[in-house]
């Protein structure tokens, strides 16, 4: 099945947009604010978003002379910050409420090496009732990151982790996991049994897999990997509960070459999984350029049939949310539907 040829003016679409990873703060959990989100959707297209905060906050260290301005500025560590969901919470319940609806809350702010990890993600759902529709980004395998955070590195197998994924599975609800799928300079996969392990063990959970395991580290040292499409070929036919994030690091130069032309075999790849990829635009805290990320894929999207194309650029995500009409009240609020949000999206 061919898609719309791309430039072709008489059949050009014009597409809406679900942001499937976006984050609410950056690594120093501060933000542009909810009016300046909304006005970069507005601009893009994107009717909803998946919102998150960052797990991390990066540590202005004593011995650092100058404030960082990203996670790898310097030298100075990290540390996992629960209030992030806290941010999230108040950035939602601040907002009017026909702007609500628009956004689909996840909780990130825990240690993936916490056994203790799932009691606090309980407690928040019992904190905010009916809100939180989702886990994640939770950072495992992530780059440099993995060795700024304090304590030991964290894997998506974790005994920890498996706690959070049953309780993921109690409540409905589908999880966003970073783990890359090698280090930056092995060129083989690496990580990937930390990732097809709880596909394996855990089929009621609906897996989000963040870059497909890829990051713009990894691309820095190795170009491309060239195990990634049929790995993902694979997993996809094996386990019906991995969805792909498609979001910047796979643009390029996966789904794209670098004259900016759809490649043929990722084209078939979400033609024969129409249902199991999203597009994100993976910003923090900062959301003007929401639009130049989200439209970045538009001639991936014109290669694909137009139902699919529209699949993975908006509805995919919202598939897959827990079964309660899709919304985000003030935390706590009278407003709330179906408080308990559970028993929904199955996986397909």
């Amino acid at each position: 099945m061919l898609g719309t040829l791309p430039g072709n003016p008489a059949q050009a679409r014009d597409y809406r947009y679900t942001d499937a990873h976006l984050h609410y703060v950056d690594f120093f959990q501060e933000s542009e604010g909810a009016e300046a989100l909304i006005q970069a959707m507005d601009a893009a297209g994107v009717d909803h978003a998946m919102i998150s905060g960052v797990p991390v906050a990066k540590q202005w260290h004593e011995n650092e002379p100058k404030r960082p301005r990203y996670y790898a500025g310097d030298d100075g560590g990290a540390y996992w910050f629960s209030a992030t969901d806290v941010l999230v919470a108040d950035a939602i319940a601040s907002m009017p409420a026909d702007q609500r609806r628009r956004f689909h809350p996840f909780l990130s702010g825990f240690n993936p090496n916490d056994k203790n990890a799932d009691a606090h993600i309980r407690r928040m759902l019992e904190l905010y009732p009916g809100f939180w529709q989702g886990i994640g980004e939770v950072f495992t395998r992530h780059d440099d990151l993995t060795a700024l955070i304090h304590g030991e590195p964290p894997r998506a197998n974790s005994e920890a982790m498996h706690r959070v994924y049953a309780l993921a599975a109690e409540y409905d609800l589908p999880v966003l996991v970073h783990s890359n799928i090698t280090s930056q300079r092995e060129r083989n996969p690496l990580y990937l049994a930390e990732m097809e392990e709880p596909l394996r063990n855990h089929p009621r959970v609906r897996f989000i897999w963040a870059h497909a395991g890829t990051s713009m580290e990894i691309h820095r040292h190795q170009t491309q990997l060239p195990f990634l499409l049929p790995t993902l070929r694979r997993l996809l036919t094996a386990y019906p509960n991995l969805y792909i994030d498609l979001s910047w690091t796979l643009r390029e130069p996966y789904l794209l070459d670098s004259e900016g032309k759809p490649d043929p075999d990722w084209v078939a790849l979400v033609e024969d999984f129409p249902e199991r990829f999203m597009l994100g635009s993976d910003v923090v805290g900062q959301f003007g350029s929401i639009g130049k990320y989200m439209r970045g894929f538009e001639p991936f999207l014109d290669a694909l049939p137009e139902t699919v194309a529209r699949g993975v650029a908006r509805d995919n995500f919202l598939a897959i949310l827990p079964s309660a009409e899709w919304r985000s009240a003030p935390p706590g609020g009278a407003d709330l539907v179906d408080q308990g949000n559970t028993g929904g999206g199955s996986a397909q």
